[in-house]
């Protein structure tokens, strides 16, 4: 069964330069290396985590290596999400009987002190989907293949506890045959649906989840009769269907973005009209009007409570990925202004407007 995701790894230009991003705006750490000399032929991989969420990220070393052709082709993106599961090979032989493709056989790493199982199919685009079994130590990322520097210490700074969700962009026509493919596949269900219109522009969006529901993507699609947009941008400049941003999960919103804001990290700007139509947009809520206009927060309602979220500036250069940060009330699902808000939001920073 998927449990959750174990970690997503980027392939990048830079690793380095990517990690030291992160770690100085967005307090991630770094706990393990790996390269030439521990295995990983051609690459260097870097592995950050900060509460319940690992990133790697590798960086080629050579033209002809894996990771060069994904940068050259999409830019710094994200290239793996893994699963997280207690018997990879079973999974990934189911997934395979299932129609999806074997990119990696089932092999074991393993040390004194660990055991991994890992295996890979194809997911959407060029997105690979590792299949991850652990034993043992559980700051032993990659035993033989990656060196642990340090475990994350239990008492550091957490902003973030897990990934809450993915957000997908697929090409025009492909929604529904992405949506069928991780039913069938990964045994996912689809829980929502929604077509959403920002001005002359609009889109088809339908949620899937792993039946454990530690995994949820959001897969988007344009609508083409309509007037081109974000999710155009998006597949033109990333070159394809690829991760338009993680949403990370926070405990409390709140301090998580005054931090974040310290170290560097820029979201996009919300006006305070938007701020004075909540109240009868949700209706009354327990959360303080002025902490939301003072952090640009934005807030949503479901039957079973309260969402808050926002989402960053694009860094990359091709203004493709980015990140959110959302906190649940006790909301569970993703309601039509969870979505919109997103779109909204970006429409209205205008030096951002076309980073997805």
């Amino acid at each position: 069964m998927i449990a959750g995701i174990d970690h997503v790894e980027f392939f990048v230009g830079d690793a380095q330069q990517s990690s030291f991003y992160l770690c100085g705006a967005f307090g991630f750490r770094l706990c393990a290396e790996g390269g030439p000399e521990t295995g990983l032929i051609g690459h260097r991989s870097l592995l950050l985590r900060q509460g319940g969420v690992r990133l790697v990220l590798t960086s080629a070393l050579t033209a002809t290596a894996e990771a060069a052709g994904y940068v050259s082709r999409h830019g710094d993106g994200a290239a793996v999400i893994a699963f997280g599961t207690d018997d990879a090979r079973a999974e990934f032989h189911a997934a395979v009987e299932q129609g999806a493709a074997p990119v990696r056989e089932p092999a074991e790493y393993a040390d004194a002190g660990a055991r991994v199982v890992i295996a890979e199919v194809a997911g959407f685009g060029d997105v690979v989907h590792r299949f991850v079994e652990r034993h043992g130590d559980p700051d032993a990322f990659l035993p033989g293949r990656m060196q642990t520097l340090a475990p994350d210490p239990e008492d550091g700074e957490s902003l973030f506890e897990l990934i809450d969700h993915v957000a997908v962009c697929v090409a025009a026509g492909e929604l529904d045959r992405t949506v069928a493919h991780y039913e069938k596949a990964f045994g996912f269900a689809q829980v929502f649906e929604e077509y959403i219109e920002v001005g002359e522009q609009a889109m088809n969006s339908k949620v899937v989840q792993s039946p454990s529901g530690g995994v949820t993507f959001t897969i988007l699609e344009p609508d083409t009769t309509r007037r081109p947009g974000q999710i155009d941008d998006f597949i033109g400049r990333h070159g394809g269907a690829g991760v338009q941003h993680l949403a990370f999960l926070a405990p409390d919103i709140f301090t998580a973005v005054d931090r974040l804001q310290q170290r560097g990290a820029r979201f996009l700007a919300t006006p305070d009209g938007y701020y004075d139509g909540v109240a009868g947009r949700i209706g009354a809520t327990t959360v303080d009007a002025a902490e939301l206009r003072r952090t640009n927060v934005l807030i949503d309602r479901d039957h079973w409570g309260e969402i808050l979220q926002i989402f960053t500036q694009s860094m990359h250069v091709r203004r493709t990925y980015f990140m959110e940060v959302i906190e649940r009330r006790g909301a569970r699902s993703f309601g039509s202004g969870n979505i919109r808000a997103l779109y909204e939001a970006v429409e209205r920073d205008g030096s951002s407007a076309a980073a997805v």
